[in-house]
């Protein structure tokens, strides 16, 4: 065979596999629709769904396509997300713990004030590392591929600013769940549930005062137009934090063959969950420079102001452990403060 036959016979064998993979991408042998409650253009998709989805999609040489459902545009409510997870309405939801209460009564240690102050990678890192001997029951509806928490509570004013505790007393704040209202409450506040969507509105209209939410979400509802001061800590600590969820439904996790499993494990391992962390700082920065741009007030809390908080704050913590009698809540605060610390 002549040399230029010889790299043509060569260079179509070794562009056959490229073109099979072109052909068998555009075939997934496995379609899953991933439903959540914020927008198309809110961070948590563009810069965390998406990414990761075509992650798994890569890596399984294009065998799985994941469809993403934003703003509950499959149906429902948010808090009804993990009910629809759990029962095979949708193959994957990203959803937050605290819009189910109750269901998720470890996972909620990280929540916690003083528990979780400012450092989401460390916390991610807890959650994992302490899911098979303290979180893993209170998930048997679903398999779960990741949990995360963002930046941590800040404080949102529509038109009061906030120093110490004492200007949160007699305020109405929205809180995303359980936790969030025995914090609202040790501030002398009134806690307001609701799922994030119905913020700016309630804002707005003089439903709640204020709100405790992380920056990030300012773009995403402009909340820069019906607030006027954001509030955190010295050094961005927090008043708790959120924890969420991408979980897939427990029987189409089974389905799959090992290793479309292993490509999943791959992208939601330690890696990912410090890339999340990643993500939602530089969002959560990205956040109140917005509002600093449109002219909000942007109040860091010195030391002092921060203890009358933490203070108040506290007892929240040994409210939360007697109000679970039936877990050992002491040990379990011990221990993610411990595994926070260790990844800290």
């Amino acid at each position: 065979m002549k040399r230029r036959d010889f790299l043509i016979v060569a260079g179509g064998t070794l562009a056959a596999p490229a073109l099979v993979r072109s052909a068998y991408a555009s075939s997934p042998e496995v379609t899953l629709k991933l439903h959540h409650f914020l927008g198309p253009k809110s961070p948590a998709q563009v810069k965390m769904l998406e990414p990761w989805a075509k992650a798994v999609e890569d890596e399984t040489g294009g065998r799985v396509k994941i469809d993403i459902y934003p703003s509950m545009s499959l149906g429902g409510r948010p808090p009804q997300l993990f009910r629809q997870v759990a029962d095979g309405v949708v193959d994957i939801v990203w959803t937050v713990n605290g819009y189910t209460p109750g269901l998720f009564p470890h996972s909620e240690v990280f929540e916690l004030p003083t528990i979780f102050t400012n450092n989401i990678v460390a916390t991610n890192l807890a959650m994992r590392d302490m899911f098979n001997d303290y979180l893993a029951p209170e998930y048997e509806a679903v398999h779960v591929l990741f949990n995360h928490v963002h930046a941590g509570q800040a404080l949102h004013m529509a038109k009061d600013p906030v120093h110490s505790i004492a200007d949160t007393k007699g305020k109405k704040l929205r809180v995303p769940g359980p936790t969030g209202n025995d914090v609202v409450r040790a501030m002398g506040a009134t806690p307001v549930t609701m799922p994030v969507p119905a913020l700016p509105q309630a804002l707005s209209t003089n439903v709640v005062d204020g709100a405790l939410i992380p920056w990030e979400i300012i773009p995403a509802l402009q909340l820069q137009d019906v607030t006027t001061y954001q509030i955190e800590g010295p050094d961005k600590n927090r008043f708790g934090t959120t924890t969420f969820q991408v979980s897939m439904n427990k029987a189409r996790w089974n389905s799959l063959d090992a290793e479309i499993q292993a490509a999943f494990n791959k992208h939601s391992g330690e890696d990912w969950l410090r890339e999340v962390g990643k993500i939602w700082r530089e969002d959560d920065d990205h956040g109140i420079k917005v509002a600093i741009d449109a002219g909000n007030k942007y109040i860091v809390l010195t030391d002092a102001e921060m203890k009358t908080f933490n203070d108040a704050l506290g007892p929240v913590v040994d409210k939360w452990i007697a109000a679970h009698p039936k877990i050992d809540g002491k040990a379990l605060v011990e221990t993610a403060r411990k595994t926070i610390a260790k990844y800290a």
